[in-house]
């Protein structure tokens, strides 16, 4: 078995040993990551980083100084700023911009001494559940069926792709409406969107800063555990980052779920919703209950109004966030002509720079911000979302230790089907998952099963604020309830 296939818990334990070099194990990933353009999962490529950081961390090993990811090949989604190395948010108007400056997330990872192997693929700006808004071209899920090309879902969709390739043995993603969790349900990988503050987002491109969260995308719930800790912890440059400790999450995993109370929300059964999907829901809850929890039936009423509160909210905060972008000081810059002013030359950069999702979503924001509508809109999506969080307060408060819902609303669809005049049948993807980024709370993905084209199928568990530990136990047992295996047979 290649060691580019290994998990980050089992390269952990083969680098202390000394039965692989970081050197070996990095070259075994990027041999991989090689032969596999054909899913569009590596936009900017970085060997020669890559074997320094190896080497670099070889010598940690031997020294004995050798933290959890000390030596372990990674996948930066790029949306994290990298010093010196191409980070354009997959858009137009960021083509060349090279920052001189680390993310704190890159940063606390190379500290760990994490390897990176390259820049993934995404939607622009991270918005999209597809990956076709790349400026790149779009991610291929490594999954298929016939000669059907795929979505590994978005944003995070190169993140996926490369982690499910085994191209990397974790990636990092992130998720404003869902962007870790259902590409993760798409790839048949594990995904955790972390308590909206315990990552910080300092050095991130923003999308929607009130909802945007940094977390791990992995082969396993152990993995995610690992990388979580250490990307997590305060940061002074972030003043949305919580100034809380930082668990040892992968302690936390200790497969007892004996007694906790697990709450079946009643309005996610949707009008149309698959059979398959309402099967694996009903399988997930007997799998917990067989492990000992108890299942009760909740209500979480106000779901309904979240995907479209969400669509108020996001592009209004990206309406203000994407305004920086005007081609004078980095990025894209259009050719003027004669005459031309400087309002032109925003007009022309803007307009060439950013794709039309982007612009959809900036013209939205926009309206829904004016001062005619600002509060039949904005303010009212604004009460909503306060709504929502008290459904899940009132729901955790009541005893319940975590929720359990579908991941996604179907497995993963054909590249080029859901592209349609109406915008909405794409949002509609995110349907189980916004709710938890409006609330601020922590969800995880995990794979259960196949469908019946046999194509991966994942539940998403939702914790209390800050209970990352023990929502990646209730993850943890889930996954190992579910004994899911099954891999992408190799055609690229």
């Amino acid at each position: 078995m290649s060691a580019n296939t290994w998990t980050i818990a089992a390269a952990r334990d083969a680098l202390r040993k000394g039965e692989i070099s970081a050197v070996d194990l990095t070259m075994s990933c990027l041999t991989a990551i090689d032969a596999a353009d054909d899913l569009g999962a590596f936009v900017h490529k970085t060997p020669d980083i890559a074997l320094d950081q190896a080497r670099a961390a070889d010598a940690r090993l031997k020294a004995g100084d050798a933290p959890d990811l000390c030596g372990i090949p990674l996948g930066i989604k790029d949306l994290f700023c990298t010093k010196g190395v191409p980070s354009q948010a997959a858009s137009n108007i960021l083509r060349g911009f090279r920052p001189e400056y680390e993310s704190t997330v890159t940063s606390k990872l190379f500290d760990a001494g994490a390897v990176m192997l390259g820049k993934l693929n995404m939607d622009e700006f991270a918005m999209g559940s597809s990956n076709e808004t790349s400026c790149y071209g779009n991610a291929v899920n490594p999954w298929k069926i016939d000669d059907r090309k795929l979505t590994p879902g978005g944003s995070s969709g190169g993140s996926a792709a490369a982690v499910a390739a085994d191209l990397c043995l974790g990636a990092t993603g992130t998720d404003t409406g869902g962007s870790i969790r259902q590409p993760a349900a798409f790839t048949g990988i594990v995904g955790i969107k972390p308590t909206y503050g315990r990552v910080s987002r300092w050095g991130v491109v923003a999308f929607a800063s009130s909802l945007d969260q940094a977390g791990p995308m992995t082969k396993s719930v152990r993995d995610a555990a690992i990388f979580l800790s250490a990307m997590s912890g305060h940061d002074a440059k972030d003043s949305t980052s919580a100034d809380l400790p930082v668990p040892d999450f992968e302690a936390a995993l200790t497969g007892d779920i004996r007694g906790k109370k697990i709450g079946i929300p009643k309005e996610y059964r949707m009008d149309g919703m698959p059979a398959e999907i309402e099967a694996l829901w009903a399988k997930g809850a007997d799998m917990l209950r067989d492990a000992g929890a108890e299942i009760v039936d909740i209500s979480l009423p106000h779901t309904k109004y979240a995907l479209p509160a969400y669509y108020v909210i996001a592009p209004a905060e990206a309406s203000s966030n994407l305004a920086r972008y005007d081609g004078v000081r980095y990025g894209h810059r259009a050719e003027l002509q004669a005459g031309d002013g400087i309002t032109e030359m925003y007009e022309k950069t803007r307009a060439e720079g950013f794709g039309p999702e982007v612009q959809r979503r900036i013209m939205v924001g926009t309206y829904v911000l004016s001062a005619g509508f600002y509060d039949a809109y904005y303010n009212r999506a604004r009460k909503v979302r306060a709504l929502i969080k008290r459904d899940f307060d009132l729901a955790f408060a009541a005893g319940v230790d975590a929720i359990l819902t579908p991941a996604t609303p179907s497995s993963a669809f054909g590249l080029g089907e859901m592209a349609s005049a109406d915008p909405v049948e794409m949002y509609l993807n995110d349907v189980f998952t916004v709710t938890v980024n409006l609330a601020g709370l922590p969800g995880v993905s995990v794979p259960v099963g196949l469908d019946a084209k046999g194509l991966p199928l994942g539940l998403q568990l939702i914790g209390r604020p800050w209970e990352e530990g023990d929502l990646l136990n209730h993850a943890y047992v889930l996954e190992r309830a579910a004994g899911f295996v099954a891999k992408p047979g190799k055609w690229w």
